[in-house]
């Protein structure tokens, strides 16, 4: 039911007739330019979220032997993973913030001024290093599965024919792991994308996003336009509908190895 009221706000204009009126006015500049910094902000974490949950789950995955040590770094990611929101924004306002913890030691301490030197927690580097906070642990729990079952025999036979390190990741490890890899990209960009209560707790109107955006459109303000934002809503399902489906292919080929 949801849907289908979506669907019909965005064809009708505010006297109820049918229009497309409401599509073309997603091509005006600030709403183009609030889907270009979603993007940006949605393929930059999720870029550095899927290779940090890469080494990370090698590192775990390979390089850690204690069993207990693993559980506990597993439960801290799925922790993580759900602690979004107001919370994670307050939890950085206190830590990274003007006066937060790490940026009052690095003043004090070292002599660094996070802020004098354009860092900004209220920006699109800020909503990216927050939004990595459950990014990261996501991208981990889903690539420790594919590294688990990476044959260790495949790298034993590969030093005894005298493959380097790089020779086996190259022409085995990486292409192994490719489609998950692929799949845990097209995640964290939905996952970003989608997101509002982070960054409007941490920025408010400060970044230009499609959720910020859309919430303006909806909550009865000055901007407010129920069939824009219906619009604008039913754009956000395409595009979050779309990685969403390649996760999904992505993930059922990677499953083929898996088996």
């Amino acid at each position: 039911m949801p849907t289908v009221a979506l669907l019909a706000n965005a064809f009708v204009d505010r006297q109820g007739r049918i229009t497309l009126a409401n599509f073309a006015d997603l091509a005006t500049s600030e709403i183009a330019n609030a889907f270009l910094t979603s993007i940006e902000i949605s393929a930059a974490t999720a870029v550095l979220g899927a290779l940090l949950g890469l080494g990370l789950a090698l590192i775990v995955g390979r390089g850690i032997g204690n069993r207990k040590a693993r559980t506990i770094i597993m439960t801290f990611c799925g922790v993580a993973s759900n602690f979004s929101g107001v919370p994670l924004a307050f939890a950085f306002i206190a830590t990274f913030g003007r006066l937060g913890l790490v940026t009052v030691v690095l003043r004090h301490v070292f002599g660094i001024n996070l802020y004098a030197s354009g860092f900004d927690l209220a920006s699109f580097s800020g909503l990216v290093l927050t939004y990595l906070f459950f990014q990261v642990p996501i991208a981990l729990t889903i690539m420790m599965p594919a590294v688990d079952k990476l044959p260790r025999e495949c790298r034993e036979a590969a030093e005894m024919l005298g493959a380097t390190a790089w020779q086996y990741w190259r022409h085995i490890g990486l292409p192994v792991l490719w489609p998950t890899l692929l799949g845990t990209l097209a995640l964290l960009f939905a996952n970003a994308f989608g997101a509002i209560a982070t960054a409007y707790a941490l920025t408010g109107y400060a970044v230009n996003i499609v959720p910020i955006l859309l919430y303006a459109q909806i909550r009865g303000d000055v901007l407010h336009n129920e069939q824009l934002g219906a619009a604008l809503a039913l754009c956000m399902v395409l595009v979050v509908a779309l990685a969403i489906t390649a996760y999904l292919v992505l993930r059922a080929r990677a499953e083929r190895w898996m088996r």
